[in-house]
Protein backbone atom coordinates (compact mmCIF):
# COMPACT_ATOMS: atom_id res chain seq x y z
CA UNK A 1 0.00 0.00 0.00
CA UNK A 2 1.59 3.31 -1.02
CA UNK A 3 0.68 6.98 -0.94
CA UNK A 4 2.64 10.02 -2.11
CA UNK A 5 2.79 13.50 -0.62
CA UNK A 6 5.02 15.75 -2.74
CA UNK A 7 8.49 14.28 -2.57
CA UNK A 8 7.67 11.97 0.36
CA UNK A 9 6.40 8.45 -0.32
CA UNK A 10 5.20 6.22 2.51
CA UNK A 11 5.03 2.50 1.73
CA UNK A 12 3.41 -0.12 3.90
CA UNK A 13 2.43 -3.70 3.16
CA UNK A 14 -1.06 -4.94 3.91
CA UNK A 15 -1.96 -6.54 7.31
CA UNK A 16 0.70 -9.05 8.24
CA UNK A 17 3.40 -6.67 6.96
CA UNK A 18 6.96 -6.91 8.19
CA UNK A 19 8.18 -3.37 7.57
CA UNK A 20 7.29 0.24 6.99
CA UNK A 21 9.43 2.26 4.58
CA UNK A 22 9.66 5.94 3.76
CA UNK A 23 11.68 7.57 0.99
CA UNK A 24 12.62 11.22 0.74
CA UNK A 25 14.05 12.60 -2.46
CA UNK A 26 15.50 15.84 -3.75
CA UNK A 27 15.39 18.71 -3.04
CA UNK A 28 14.57 17.83 0.58
CA UNK A 29 17.25 15.14 0.83
CA UNK A 30 20.44 16.93 -0.19
CA UNK A 31 22.54 13.79 -0.56
CA UNK A 32 20.08 12.03 -2.85
CA UNK A 33 17.22 9.65 -2.13
CA UNK A 34 17.03 8.53 1.50
CA UNK A 35 15.33 5.24 2.35
CA UNK A 36 14.39 4.31 5.92
CA UNK A 37 12.89 0.91 6.72
CA UNK A 38 11.20 0.10 10.01
CA UNK A 39 11.12 -3.67 10.22
CA UNK A 40 8.69 -5.59 12.42
CA UNK A 41 9.44 -9.04 13.74
CA UNK A 42 7.42 -11.93 12.35
CA UNK A 43 6.82 -13.31 15.87
CA UNK A 44 4.72 -11.49 18.46
CA UNK A 45 6.76 -10.85 21.61
CA UNK A 46 5.20 -11.90 24.89
CA UNK A 47 6.07 -10.72 28.38
CA UNK A 48 8.28 -13.77 28.92
CA UNK A 49 10.40 -12.64 25.96
CA UNK A 50 10.87 -9.20 27.52
CA UNK A 51 11.84 -10.74 30.85
CA UNK A 52 14.45 -12.94 29.18
CA UNK A 53 15.78 -9.90 27.31
CA UNK A 54 16.25 -8.03 30.59
CA UNK A 55 13.64 -5.34 29.86
CA UNK A 56 12.01 -5.97 33.27
CA UNK A 57 11.97 -8.49 36.09
CA UNK A 58 9.30 -10.99 37.05
CA UNK A 59 7.93 -8.92 39.93
CA UNK A 60 7.42 -5.88 37.72
CA UNK A 61 5.81 -8.00 35.01
CA UNK A 62 3.32 -9.30 37.57
CA UNK A 63 2.57 -5.76 38.73
CA UNK A 64 1.94 -4.60 35.17
CA UNK A 65 -0.33 -7.57 34.56
CA UNK A 66 -2.29 -6.63 37.69
CA UNK A 67 -2.70 -3.09 36.34
CA UNK A 68 -4.19 -4.43 33.12
CA UNK A 69 -6.51 -6.91 34.80
CA UNK A 70 -7.73 -4.29 37.30
CA UNK A 71 -8.48 -1.93 34.38
CA UNK A 72 -6.02 0.81 35.25
CA UNK A 73 -5.41 3.49 32.61
CA UNK A 74 -1.78 3.19 31.53
CA UNK A 75 0.42 5.65 29.67
CA UNK A 76 3.67 4.26 28.23
CA UNK A 77 6.32 6.92 27.64
CA UNK A 78 9.78 6.90 26.13
CA UNK A 79 11.99 8.15 23.34
CA UNK A 80 11.99 7.10 19.70
CA UNK A 81 12.80 3.41 19.33
CA UNK A 82 12.73 2.79 23.08
CA UNK A 83 10.19 -0.01 22.75
CA UNK A 84 6.88 1.72 23.58
CA UNK A 85 4.96 -0.12 20.86
CA UNK A 86 6.52 -3.47 21.78
CA UNK A 87 5.63 -3.03 25.44
CA UNK A 88 2.09 -1.88 24.57
CA UNK A 89 1.58 -5.00 22.46
CA UNK A 90 2.94 -7.25 25.21
CA UNK A 91 0.70 -5.65 27.83
CA UNK A 92 -2.25 -5.85 25.46
CA UNK A 93 -1.94 -9.63 25.51
CA UNK A 94 -2.98 -9.53 29.19
CA UNK A 95 -6.40 -8.16 28.22
CA UNK A 96 -8.94 -10.97 28.71
CA UNK A 97 -9.90 -12.55 25.38
CA UNK A 98 -13.63 -12.13 26.02
CA UNK A 99 -13.33 -8.32 26.12
CA UNK A 100 -13.95 -6.26 22.98
CA UNK A 101 -10.77 -4.41 22.04
CA UNK A 102 -10.62 -1.26 19.91
CA UNK A 103 -7.16 -0.51 18.52
CA UNK A 104 -6.51 2.97 17.07
CA UNK A 105 -3.21 3.80 15.35
CA UNK A 106 -1.72 6.34 13.00
CA UNK A 107 0.09 3.49 11.22
CA UNK A 108 -0.94 -0.09 11.94
CA UNK A 109 1.87 -1.72 13.91
CA UNK A 110 0.46 -3.47 16.97
CA UNK A 111 -0.58 -7.09 16.45
CA UNK A 112 -2.74 -8.77 19.10
CA UNK A 113 -4.25 -12.27 19.09
CA UNK A 114 -7.72 -11.21 20.29
CA UNK A 115 -10.55 -12.46 18.09
CA UNK A 116 -12.97 -9.76 19.25
CA UNK A 117 -11.05 -6.68 18.16
CA UNK A 118 -11.72 -3.71 15.91
CA UNK A 119 -8.77 -1.96 14.25
CA UNK A 120 -8.85 1.65 13.10
CA UNK A 121 -6.08 3.44 11.20
CA UNK A 122 -5.88 7.17 10.51
CA UNK A 123 -5.76 8.32 6.89
CA UNK A 124 -4.15 11.36 5.33
CA UNK A 125 -5.94 13.23 2.59
CA UNK A 126 -5.14 11.52 -0.69
CA UNK A 127 -6.62 10.91 -4.12
CA UNK A 128 -9.61 13.11 -3.37
CA UNK A 129 -10.45 11.24 -0.15
CA UNK A 130 -10.77 13.36 3.01
CA UNK A 131 -8.37 12.88 5.90
CA UNK A 132 -9.52 10.87 8.90
CA UNK A 133 -7.56 11.78 12.01
CA UNK A 134 -6.94 10.00 15.28
CA UNK A 135 -9.33 12.52 16.84
CA UNK A 136 -12.06 11.49 14.41
CA UNK A 137 -11.53 7.83 15.25
CA UNK A 138 -11.55 8.46 19.00
CA UNK A 139 -14.80 10.40 18.75
CA UNK A 140 -16.36 7.46 16.93
CA UNK A 141 -14.87 4.87 19.28
CA UNK A 142 -17.68 4.56 21.83
CA UNK A 143 -20.22 3.87 19.10
CA UNK A 144 -18.49 0.53 18.62
CA UNK A 145 -18.98 -0.48 22.26
CA UNK A 146 -15.37 -1.30 23.16
CA UNK A 147 -14.44 -2.79 26.52
CA UNK A 148 -10.89 -1.53 26.05
CA UNK A 149 -9.26 1.14 23.89
CA UNK A 150 -5.61 0.93 22.88
CA UNK A 151 -4.32 4.16 21.34
CA UNK A 152 -1.06 3.71 19.44
CA UNK A 153 0.47 7.13 20.13
CA UNK A 154 -0.56 10.52 21.47
CA UNK A 155 0.91 13.37 19.46
CA UNK A 156 -1.52 16.29 19.77
CA UNK A 157 -5.15 17.24 20.23
CA UNK A 158 -6.33 13.63 20.40
CA UNK A 159 -5.14 13.74 24.03
CA UNK A 160 -8.23 15.84 24.84
CA UNK A 161 -10.57 13.32 23.23
CA UNK A 162 -8.88 10.48 25.12
CA UNK A 163 -9.18 12.49 28.33
CA UNK A 164 -12.88 12.92 27.68
CA UNK A 165 -13.29 9.16 27.31
CA UNK A 166 -11.40 8.52 30.52
CA UNK A 167 -13.37 11.17 32.41
CA UNK A 168 -16.65 9.52 31.42
CA UNK A 169 -15.67 6.31 33.14
CA UNK A 170 -14.01 4.34 30.34
CA UNK A 171 -11.26 2.37 32.08
CA UNK A 172 -8.54 -0.06 31.10
CA UNK A 173 -7.11 2.17 28.36
CA UNK A 174 -3.54 1.80 27.10
CA UNK A 175 -1.68 4.51 25.15
CA UNK A 176 1.85 5.79 24.41
CA UNK A 177 3.58 9.15 24.23
CA UNK A 178 7.08 10.46 23.51
CA UNK A 179 8.86 11.71 26.65
CA UNK A 180 12.26 11.53 28.33
CA UNK A 181 10.86 10.62 31.75
CA UNK A 182 7.62 9.53 33.36
CA UNK A 183 7.22 12.96 34.97
CA UNK A 184 7.77 14.69 31.63
CA UNK A 185 5.13 12.40 30.10
CA UNK A 186 2.51 14.05 32.32
CA UNK A 187 3.60 17.49 31.14
CA UNK A 188 3.61 16.40 27.49
CA UNK A 189 0.15 14.86 27.85
CA UNK A 190 -1.12 18.14 29.31
CA UNK A 191 0.49 20.13 26.49
CA UNK A 192 -1.07 17.77 23.93
CA UNK A 193 -4.51 18.48 25.41
CA UNK A 194 -3.90 22.20 24.87
CA UNK A 195 -3.18 21.52 21.19
CA UNK A 196 -6.83 20.51 20.75
CA UNK A 197 -7.80 24.18 20.82
CA UNK A 198 -10.11 23.66 23.80
CA UNK A 199 -9.95 26.65 26.12
CA UNK A 200 -9.46 25.16 29.56
CA UNK A 201 -7.27 26.46 32.39
CA UNK A 202 -3.91 24.74 32.47
CA UNK A 203 -4.37 23.59 36.06
CA UNK A 204 -7.86 22.28 35.33
CA UNK A 205 -6.38 20.11 32.58
CA UNK A 206 -3.73 18.79 34.98
CA UNK A 207 -6.47 17.97 37.47
CA UNK A 208 -8.35 16.01 34.81
CA UNK A 209 -5.16 14.18 33.84
CA UNK A 210 -4.58 13.17 37.47
CA UNK A 211 -8.18 11.98 37.80
CA UNK A 212 -8.00 9.92 34.60
CA UNK A 213 -4.53 8.41 34.29
CA UNK A 214 -3.47 5.84 36.86
CA UNK A 215 -0.02 4.61 35.84
CA UNK A 216 2.90 5.94 33.77
CA UNK A 217 5.51 3.45 32.54
CA UNK A 218 8.78 4.89 31.22
CA UNK A 219 10.92 2.85 28.81
CA UNK A 220 14.47 3.67 27.77
CA UNK A 221 16.97 2.56 25.17
CA UNK A 222 20.63 2.16 25.92
CA UNK A 223 23.28 0.67 23.63
CA UNK A 224 22.29 -2.94 23.11
CA UNK A 225 19.14 -3.01 25.21
CA UNK A 226 15.72 -1.56 25.96
CA UNK A 227 14.22 -1.66 29.44
CA UNK A 228 11.59 -0.19 31.76
CA UNK A 229 13.30 2.51 33.82
CA UNK A 230 10.45 3.86 35.93
CA UNK A 231 6.84 3.26 36.91
CA UNK A 232 4.69 5.92 38.56
CA UNK A 233 1.29 5.56 40.18
CA UNK A 234 -0.57 8.85 39.86
CA UNK A 235 -2.66 9.82 42.89
CA UNK A 236 -3.88 13.40 42.50
CA UNK A 237 -2.99 16.95 41.53
CA UNK A 238 -2.48 19.85 43.95
CA UNK A 239 -3.67 22.95 42.08
CA UNK A 240 -2.34 25.34 44.73
CA UNK A 241 1.18 23.95 44.57
CA UNK A 242 0.86 23.05 40.86
CA UNK A 243 2.27 19.60 41.54
CA UNK A 244 1.21 16.07 40.69
CA UNK A 245 1.06 13.71 43.64
CA UNK A 246 2.53 10.39 42.53
CA UNK A 247 4.32 7.39 43.94
CA UNK A 248 7.38 5.85 42.30
CA UNK A 249 6.69 2.13 42.55
CA UNK A 250 9.64 1.05 40.42
CA UNK A 251 12.94 2.67 39.45
CA UNK A 252 15.69 0.82 37.59
CA UNK A 253 19.31 1.16 38.54
CA UNK A 254 21.32 3.73 36.66
CA UNK A 255 23.30 1.03 34.90
CA UNK A 256 21.08 -2.08 34.88
CA UNK A 257 22.79 -5.40 34.38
Amino acid sequence: MASQYGDVVSIRRRPGSVFTAMTLGEPCSLGGITLTIRKFGSRLLEMEDLIRAGALNRALANRLEDYILSRKNLLISGGTGAGKTTLAASLGRFIPPDERLLLIEDTAEIQLPHQNQVRFEARREQNGLPAISIRDLLKAALRHRPDRILLGEIRGGEAFDLLQLLNTGHSGTLSTIHANSAKQALSRFTSAVLQSGIELPYRAIKGNVADSLNVVVQVERRPGRRFISEVLELNSYDADADLFDYCVVYAAKQDPS
